[in-house]
């Protein structure tokens, strides 16, 4: 009797935590200003919340593509050019506060659990002297994941290869 009374509570008290659990009322956005995404490696980086809105930013070599939720800027992920001859390390350093502990592809990749930047392989303005670099960054996230961030990092990289920034030019931003 006093077992069955206790499951009874504790079940009760459990059902009562489920009211608090927050949930995301939106859709998870299927590119990034242009750039297709995979909502799988995305969706764990975005908070919960009612609305999401994607903008995009560009100048002076540089694209920015915002994804806000609920009025909170969640991730950021930005396309630049830069000096050719730089590293990914040297491209993170002007993007974070915090150098990512993770690397892959021989440094061309450098992550952590919530940002991540790459370097574009092939995506060059001669005309210029500089080469396209990505980045992916988390910070309006609880969520943090070394693993998906690579993951996440990759393919978008990938993307931007295969799209009309990789043949633009620096001045075209």
């Amino acid at each position: 009797m006093v077992v069955v009374s206790a499951v009874a509570v504790l079940v009760a008290a459990l059902s009562g935590c489920g009211g608090d659990e927050s949930r995301r009322e939106y859709a998870i956005p299927e590119d990034l200003c242009g750039i297709a995404v995979d909502a799988g490696d995305l969706g764990p980086f975005l908070p919960d919340g009612e609305d999401v809105t994607v903008r995009e930013k560009s100048g002076g070599g540089t694209k920015v593509c915002e994804v806000v939720v609920d009025d909170k800027l969640a991730l950021r992920a930005t396309q630049a050019w830069v000096e050719e001859g730089r590293t990914t390390a040297y491209f993170a350093s002007s993007q974070s506060l915090e150098a990512p502990g993770q690397s892959a592809e021989n440094e061309r990749f450098r992550y952590s659990g919530n940002e991540a930047f790459g370097k574009t392989g092939g995506c060059v303005d001669e005309q210029n002297g500089q080469e396209l670099y990505t980045a992916v960054q988390a910070q309006g996230s609880e969520h943090s994941d070394a693993d998906a961030m690579r993951r996440l990092i990759t393919a978008y990289t990938s993307r931007v290869e295969a799209s009309a920034s990789c043949r633009a030019s620096a001045t075209d931003w």
